[in-house]
This record gives C-alpha cells, structure tokens and sequence, in this order.
C-alpha cells in the first residue's frame, strides 16, 4: 500500500503533542477564558522577589495574579479549592519551569512572529464570540490587557518552537515499530479507549537514594488521600507536578497505544472510578483514575481530494503582502491559460514543487483547518484565491474527490501517531526536567 507521506505544511507534527495539553498553546486559551469569567477580589500586597530564575525574577504580584486565574478555572469545574499555600507553592515551581523553558528557547535563537501572536489573539476572541474591540474591553474590565495576552502567547509560543525543535522532530518511527504495533492491536482484538485523570510527583534527574525515598512517601500520602475519600482533582491541583495539574490531571479520551505502556497496563484491570496503584517510571512517581473506558472501531469511509498548491513562504525578505500579491499574480496567469503545475514547479516553496505541487490524495483530518476549509469550498477544477495558514500563504486546486475505504491507511497512520506521541509524551517530560534541573533557581519567602 502506499505509504501516507505528508508535506510540511499539512497537519504538523504537534497533533500529537497538542495531548499534554499540554504545556504549550492550551495555557494561553485557559488564561484567557479564566480572563473572560468574573474575577473574585483579592487583596493587594506590596511586591517583592519569590524566585529568582537565572537572571530573571518572579514577583509576588505575578503568583498573585496566576492563583486568581487558577483559581477561577478550578471554580468553573466545581473542584474544591486546596489550600492557598499548596496551590501557591505548586503554581510557583509551574511557573519557575516556563520561565526556564522560555529562557531556554530565547537563548538558543527561537523567535516569535508578531503575526502570529495576532491570529491567535483573533482565534481566542472568536471563540469567546468577540471581536478585537470585544476582547479589549472584556480584558480591561478584570484588569487584563491585551499586551499581557499578547506575552503570555508569546512565552507559549517560544516553549511549542523549542519543544518542536529539541523533542518532536527528533523522533522517528520505523516500518517495523508501526507493523509490530498492529500485529500487537489484532493480537489484542479492538483496542480500547480511556478517559483518565493523572497526578505525577516528579523525581529529580541523577536524584539520590534519600531524594527518591522522599518523593516516593509524597506520592504515598496522596495515594493515601485518595483512598480515604479525597478529591482526585483537588489532589492534583495541590500536589502534581505534571503540566495539566490545574485541568484536575484530566487527560480525556486516549487510546491505549497512545500512552505509555506503563498507564496502559495499569488502566486496563481499572473499573471507572477506581485509582491505580503507585507506579514508577523514569520521570517519577504516577497515579491514575480511571473515569471511563470504551471500545474503538477502526473502519472508516471517507471523501478523499487529490489537490495540488503553490506555497509562498513568509519570513524577514517576504511579508504577509509580498507573499499575497505573488500568488494574485500567479493565479492570474493561471486565469489566463499558464499551466499550474508549471507555475508551481517554478515558484512553490514546498516540497511538492518537483511534482508541479501535486499533493495526492489527502483524507480529512489531514491539513492544517485554514487550507482544509478554503480546499473543501472548491469544485474539481476550480483555483482559489489566496489562502493563509501557519505556513504560509497557497493556491490550492482541486483535481478530483472520491469516497475511499482507507481501513488500511488509517490504521498505519494512527499507528505512526500513536507510537510518536507515547514517545513524545516520555522525551517532552526528560526534556523539561533536564532544563529545569539545569536551571539556577534561588527561592525567595512568599510573604
């Protein structure tokens, strides 16, 4: 069978990332939903230094202001409130760890393009029903800004880059990896699905034997807590070190081969509502509840569209303009009876260029939303005009649309995903513990 290869600009590697919801991205719609609802009163103190990162500090002000959010979105879903200081102390280390990943990306050369913070800026207005105006004054209203926004998803966008750079694209799956994760998925019949919650108390790397054993008896305690009756949620917010702490460790829906082994096989004797025992991994000590599980079925139908485009790609010598009005000229010459795919064998910046931008048959699901939407809206023949997704700016036609079984396909496809988001999630945790380990942090009193 073919096999299912995709270009750059199709749906990148983060949809398997986008699982932790992960540390990046999620946390700028989170800060700005919790923005949106009303605020409760809190009382203001004098600033001071809590922590020095590096040679950057975090304020009292700033922890005061991240607890007041958190503590919002942990109204919102009913979960009871722990207590300030545990909340504090774990938002203060969640924070000590951006800042470091933020200054690791900073310092090894990522940048942010302004107009990206833009378009995500509009996606959360247009999600909260809003426009720009809308969302300035709903900000300004709980005493936001839209220049904090515009950091908060800035700093989020560095951690995605750095992740991206130094974790996803240096994972790789072989042939042989996706056929013995088939054979393991018949061997085992349909495979299961879990929705499932997760508290994690980090080991520090090279830790020594007296610093394991008092993080073991941590996550014993909670383990304990758990047993007697407590909130799992709770639990979570107050003592997690995992990147979802503050969503209650939910992780939603997962198959099992898109977790590691350990969770999968410690999930799989759970009934819902029951907490596994104390596992231990190379990353710490974990804890899962199981909320529900369900069969998945694999056969799948779907409308298929052989496309092919032209990309221009934006960067410092070609703006959002220049790129714009390149493909209006091309498109008119097109228009004018000039062959696609000679134009795109001259002038695409993809890698489809050599095959006059022919990308095949592409299934949905499988580009980025932007080109998806302005694909599906043509006719078989028809040229678009310009369209703009993360990657650039396209023309897009379509060739030809066809119903396919793609069984097969898709399951060497969500093999493939499986297989490197379990390796992701184990290679994103060993790398944010190993720039936070590295990072020089001085504690300071909170008050």
């Amino acid at each position: 069978m073919k096999s299912f290869k995709r270009p750059e600009w199709r749906r990148p590697q983060w949809v398997l990332a986008q699982t932790f919801h992960k540390l990046t991205l999620g946390l700028a719609l989170l800060v700005a939903a919790s923005a949106l609802a009303p605020a409760h009163a809190a009382v203001q103190a004098l600033d001071h230094i809590v922590a020095i990162v590096n040679d950057e500090v975090i304020t009292r002000q700033e922890l005061a202001k991240r607890h007041a959010e958190v503590a919002q979105s942990l109204s919102r879903q009913n979960t009871p409130l722990p207590a300030r200081e545990a909340l504090e102390k774990q938002l203060l280390e969640r924070m000590i760890t951006e800042l470091a990943l933020q200054q690791h990306a900073r310092s090894t050369g990522i940048r942010v393009d302004p107009t990206q913070v833009e378009r995500a800026l509009q996606r959360i207005a247009a999600q909260n029903k809003l426009d720009m105006a809308g969302l300035q004054a709903a900000l300004e209203k709980e005493g936001q800004s839209l220049d904090s926004m515009r950091n908060t998803i800035r700093n989020e966008l560095l951690i995605a880059r750095a992740r991206e750079r130094d974790v996803d694209n240096r994972i790789s799956v072989s042939d042989a990896e996706i056929e013995g994760y088939l054979q393991t998925q018949v061997q085992q019949g349909v495979e299961t699905e879990y929705d499932f919650a997760h508290i994690l108390v980090t080991v520090p790397e090279n830790a020594s034997p007296e610093q394991i054993q008092a993080r073991r008896a941590r996550a014993e305690d909670i383990l304990a807590q758990l047993a007697a009756g407590a909130d799992f949620a709770q639990l979570s917010a107050s003592h997690s070190d995992a990147t979802n702490a503050m969503q209650g460790g939910a992780f939603g829906w997962r198959a099992s081969g898109k977790m590691p082994v350990l969770f999968a096989d410690a999930l799989k004797p759970l009934q819902p509502g029951q907490v596994s025992p104390l596992l231990k991994s190379s990353n710490g000590f974990h804890i899962l509840k199981l909320n529900d599980k369900r069969g998945l079925d694999a056969t799948l139908s779907v409308t298929q569209t052989h496309a092919r485009h032209i990309l221009i790609k934006t960067n410092e010598l070609t703006s959002e303009a220049d790129a714009r009005n390149r493909l209006l000229q091309l498109k008119e010459r097109i228009d004018n009876g000039v062959k696609f795919d000679e134009l795109a064998r001259l002038h695409s910046e993809d890698a489809s260029a050599s095959k006059g931008g022919d990308l095949g048959w592409i299934n949905p699901g499988d580009t980025v939303p932007d080109f998806e939407k302005a694909m599906n809206a043509l006719q078989p023949g028809e040229v678009s005009a310009p369209v703009q997704s993360p990657f650039g700016w396209h023309l897009i036609q379509v060739l030809e649309r066809r119903d396919q079984d793609v069984t097969q396909e898709r399951q060497k496809l969500m093999a493939r995903q499986a297989i490197r988001e379990r390796k992701g999630e184990e290679a994103f945790q060993d790398w944010v513990r190993q720039i936070r380990d590295s990072a020089y942090v001085e504690l300071r009193p909170l008050d």
